[in-house]
């Protein structure tokens, strides 16, 4: 795998607050690294370091083997990025406002706008004024806007925020297919876990200026107990036993969190205690879940 981006002890100073403590972690291509964190935890300014856009007051950062300080315009050249909304002018169609963007880099062709148009989906509507265009829609030409120098690194900044649940599956399918075809790294700062963890193959997880972890999505998700979905006959032979992480789901259903031996000791005892099992089923943790008991406590804003 090619390495993209790297960071390494990133730290951040506003004035004597330190606001990033040793941040690092890495990108590789047709890899999207979900960084996740609550409001306020660092993402945006990370984000903002990674671009150049704020000083480093010390670590590293370094894109397709080129420091972002020492040598900033060719580690930024294959870099795209939205940091909050993208702008556009709302006036212009959607065509216009690309062709603006070209004109900022050296050899894009109208070919090269023509393949953006396709990737991002706006063909249909590209002839449009962006005033027309729904939100998903002006995501998505931000997006076709950032690929138009064709960068190998992706930089979106809460790209799901206002998006109805139509537009956060096109943007989903859209970044999928960026990372697979392009080859691009792809990191993606959001407080929304649900949405990623349907495209993510990565997670970096920041809370108060530090990384707390960083893995595969897979790997995040395991843990010592998993929860289990068991069918009885009657919960109310067995509702005294329960446990505090137990869920009652219904008259007929429990959700409880177990290790495997833990969970060979239960259903045991319920065949001693003349309960009838008819089903147990695994059921992975989300990432919200898994989320929650790494980084303790509902901190999601």
């Amino acid at each position: 795998m090619t390495k993209i981006l790297e960071v390494e002890n990133l730290n951040k100073f506003f004035g004597k607050k330190q606001v990033l403590k040793n941040v690092s972690f890495s990108i590789d291509e047709g890899e999207i690294l979900g960084f996740i964190g609550p409001n306020g935890a660092g993402k945006t300014t990370t984000i903002k370091l990674i671009l150049g856009l704020q000083s480093i007051s010390s670590g590293k950062v370094t894109i397709n083997g080129f420091d972002i300080v020492k040598d900033f315009e060719k580690a930024i050249v294959k870099v795209g990025a939205i940091v909050e909304n993208p702008d556009s002018y709302m006036y212009l169609s959607g065509r216009k406002n690309l062709e603006l963007i070209a004109n900022m880099y050296k050899g894009i062709t109208k070919e090269r706008i023509d393949e953006v148009v396709e990737i991002t989906g706006l063909k249909n509507r590209i002839n449009d004024k962006v005033s027309k265009y729904s939100l998903g829609m002006r995501q998505r030409l931000g997006i076709a806007a950032s690929i138009i120098n064709k960068p190998n690194l992706l930089i979106l900044d809460e790209p799901t925020n206002g998006l109805d649940p139509e537009g956060i599956k096109e943007l989903r399918d859209l970044l999928k297919n960026l990372a697979k075809k392009e080859k691009m790294g792809i990191l993606i700062s959001s407080h929304n876990l649900a949405e990623l963890e349907s495209f993510c193959t990565d997670v970096c997880i920041i809370k108060s200026g530090e990384v707390i972890t960083t893995s595969s999505i897979k790997n995040f998700k395991k843990n010592d107990k998993s929860y289990y979905l068991i069918e009885l006959d009657d919960i109310s032979k067995i509702e005294k036993e329960l446990s505090k992480d137990d869920v009652v789901i219904d008259n007929t259903h429990i959700r409880v969190l177990r290790e495997k031996d833990e969970l060979a000791t239960l259903i045991k005892d319920l065949v001693n205690k003349d309960v009838k099992v008819y089903e147990v089923k695994l059921l992975e943790m989300t990432l919200e879940e898994a989320f929650l008991k790494r980084a303790g406590g509902n901190i999601i804003d």
